[in-house]
């Protein structure tokens, strides 16, 4: 330890040395000792005047401190004070409630019911198409609301007797047809100033066009469709009477608008149904026009060929232009044959013609077989691509399965209507198709007959 002491001093001294010998430049031995005690002098002096700077700084802290210490006693007195009032004030709340209890008596319950019956109305005044008319009937019930659930404040009679009026007015309101003028929100997004005319709290109708009202915004919008045209005549009508009475369509149902109306009016019409049906309904649809025209055209031929066929029952020459006459022909042409053999040429005969009116009944009665498996190609597709829609957002959309169960149901209906039209037209034209063959087969029997007897 003491040679560790005795370098540090060394290499002080050393250290002065160099620095004084590089100052002033010491010219002897002597010379050089007196600077060094002078150096030393001046140090501890220096070192003596910081020792007493750090001495008065600690005396300095210790003060703060103490002071520090005393303005915390003084601050957790204050605290315990202000947690005692606060006690006390709790205490006195609750005595001063227990007493407005106690005065208030029945007038607590008045104000809870009246505070139950202006939390209905203003959700009524809200929702009423009466609000598109005269809007912030509502605001003052807020308030109310607020004064009778306070504990320091009371409502007065004043607006107790307004809730009672507002009531009053949405009742008169109810059964008033009235005209103003406001701001109408168009179908293409433009707003227009328009007569609207109301009908109690049921309808808006403007330009022969019901509107509907958006009690979150207070905006008033045309119906992006409207019911049938006559409803909307009828509402043309209503806004150019000025007296009498006027048949119109009205939605009871609904306190803004009507959502009957708007759940009847975006009720899927039978195109857009048959749009659901995806590229497999459409399929089905052409097939079904392709059924229906064959069917139109061979019926067409087929009543052509038994009006013929009646007209050379009548004629007993033979015509070539319908095919009992070119059976006829046969027998005509072959007079001397056996019977066997007469027989074998006309039932050949008849063999011929049967192509010709049977033609189009085999793809009728495909085309009838067919129809009902390809609505069930477009359930089977549909329920994959909801079951697709299911594994991407899950079932807890409606709407996002609502495609898929759509062409799934709508391609099983039209397969159906498609299939029962066909069997019931194949039916047809098979039935008018074998009543000519019928009459063939029964007019070569007695040319046979015939031929038997005269031998």
């Amino acid at each position: 330890m003491k040679i560790q002491i005795f370098s540090i001093w060394a290499f002080a001294l050393v250290l002065a040395v160099s620095n004084v010998s590089a100052d002033e430049g010491a010219k002897s031995l002597d010379e050089l000792l007196k600077m060094i005690e002078k150096s030393q002098a001046s140090e501890t002096k220096e070192y003596k005047q910081r020792e007493a700077e750090f001495n008065s700084d600690k005396k300095d802290q210790a003060r703060l401190l103490k002071k520090a210490q005393d303005t915390r006693t003084s601050e957790e007195r204050r605290s315990d004070r202000l947690e005692q009032n606060i006690r006390d004030n709790e205490q006195k709340i609750i005595a001063l409630r227990t007493q407005l209890d106690k005065r208030l008596g029945s007038l607590k319950e008045l104000f809870g019911h009246l505070t139950g019956a202006a939390g209905d109305i203003r959700a009524n005044l809200n929702q009423s198409v009466v609000s598109a008319q005269i809007p912030g009937r509502t605001e003052f019930l807020d308030e109310l609301i607020e004064k009778m659930s306070s504990d320091t404040r009371l409502p007065s009679i004043e607006d107790i007797e307004k809730l009672w009026f507002e009531q009053q007015r949405e009742m008169v309101e109810s059964s008033r047809v009235v005209k103003f003028s406001r701001q109408v929100t168009m179908t293409n997004g433009k707003q227009r100033e328009m007569e609207v005319v109301r009908v109690g709290t049921y309808n808006l109708m403007a330009g022969g066009d019901y509107l509907e009202f958006n009690p979150n915004s207070g905006a008033v919008s045309v119906l992006p469709r409207q019911p049938d045209s006559k409803h909307q005549a009828s509402a043309s009508d209503l806004q150019s009477a000025t007296s009498g009475f006027t048949k119109v369509g009205l939605d009871p149902s609904g306190p803004f608008g009507g959502g009957l109306l708007r759940a009847l009016i975006n009720t899927p019409s039978l195109v857009e149904r048959w749009h659901f049906g995806g590229i497999v309904g459409y399929v089905i649809t052409g097939v079904f026009v392709v059924a229906i025209l064959l069917a139109l055209w061979r019926f067409a031929v087929l009543f052509a060929m038994s009006s013929s066929v009646s007209s050379q029952l009548k004629n007993k020459q033979p015509n070539t232009n319908n095919p009992l006459g070119r059976v006829l022909q046969v027998a005509s042409e072959n007079p001397d044959l056996d019977p066997e053999s007469l027989e074998l040429k006309l039932h050949e005969a008849v063999l011929k013609e049967r192509p010709a009116i049977e033609s189009g009944l085999n793809l009728l009665k495909i085309i009838a077989m067919v129809a009902p498996l390809m609505g069930l190609l477009g359930t089977v597709t549909g329920m994959i691509l909801t079951f697709q829609m299911i594994t991407l957002f899950g079932a807890g959309d409606p709407k996002a399965m609502a495609g898929g169960i759509s062409q799934a149901l709508v391609t099983t209906v039209l397969g159906l209507c498609v299939a029962i039209p066909t069997v019931l037209l194949h039916t047809l034209v098979n039935g008018r198709a074998q009543r000519i063959l019928h009459v063939l087969e029964e007019q070569s029997a007695g040319i046979v007959a015939e031929s038997v007897e005269s031998k």
